[in-house]
């Protein structure tokens, strides 16, 4: 089975977004995770406020560092804009870089443009 690795610094957002829209509509045809270089002790709140408006639950998913293991566990590699912050883990293996937004500290309305986003590329990944 295929496995998408969705990798962002805190692993409490972007990656979290892409990986439940991933796995929600893949159907189990495909499998992501996600992790993060340095994560975070949890989801940002109001990630998972917008994702809930979007009919998912990532409440009480928690953040995960970024192993060997998981890197080689992954077919793709997906970055999710991080290397604003200078700590991008794009620099570990191959990836993909979607060059997305933080929505930490965001306003409501640009944490959902930012989640509206994530669930677009989802889906275009998916119909590769």
């Amino acid at each position: 089975m295929k496995t998408v690795l969705f990798v962002c610094v805190h692993n409490s957002g972007r990656s979290q977004m892409a990986e439940a829209f991933f796995n929600q509509l893949a159907r189990g045809n495909a499998k992501a995770i996600s992790a993060g270089t340095d994560p975070a002790d949890r989801v940002d709140p109001t990630v998972a406020t917008v994702m809930a408006e979007a009919g998912i639950d990532i409440s009480g998913n928690k953040p995960k560092s970024l192993t060997q293991d998981t890197l080689d566990s992954a077919s793709r590699v997906i970055t999710m804009g991080c290397g604003v912050e200078g700590v991008c883990p794009a620099s570990l293996v191959p990836a993909e870089d979607w060059g997305l937004e933080d929505p930490k500290g965001k306003p409501l309305d640009r944490v959902r443009e930012i989640r509206d986003e994530i669930r677009a590329r989802v889906v275009r990944l998916l119909d590769c």
